[in-house]
């Protein structure tokens, strides 16, 4: 008999852009049984804030398969990239395209992925992430 542990992530993921196209960061916070697992703060350059908010979802979603994770929990404030993800719109612009094919090959992978929108102020750990990655950045 085959035993198999489960490995439940929650995941919240934000990205930020000033000015839109602009100074653009990506913050996650991955919780593992409620604690903190990991902090990712990453500077991305001059982008959109669509574009943010997907490199936010993948660099989540990546340490989700990285840890073998079998069941995910991807709360994000976005509601364009949380209506992508779970089908209900088309991903219709160009720059998008190849960053939805990403997460959703990294979705596969998992096997229980679900996707979540919340509002910003139940977000605010990975906001506060993504704007960190910009400020640093800046300084």
């Amino acid at each position: 008999m085959h035993c198999r542990i489960i490995m439940e992530l929650n995941i919240y993921t934000d990205g930020a852009s000033r000015n839109n196209p602009g100074e653009a960061g990506a913050g996650v916070l991955i919780l593992r049984d409620g604690y903190p697992a990991e902090k990712i703060a990453r500077y991305l350059g001059k982008t959109t804030n669509n574009i943010a908010e997907y490199a936010a979802a993948i660099m989540g979603l990546e340490y989700a398969v990285k840890q073998g994770a079998s069941q995910v929990n991807l709360f994000a404030d976005s509601e364009l990239l949380v209506k992508q993800l779970t089908g209900a719109y088309k991903v219709k612009n160009e720059g998008l395209k190849p960053l939805y094919s990403k997460a959703m090959k990294l979705i596969a992978k998992i096997g229980i992925v679900e996707v979540q929108y919340i509002p910003r102020e139940k977000n605010q750990e990975a906001d506060a992430l993504a704007n960190k990655a910009i400020d640093e950045k800046m300084m």
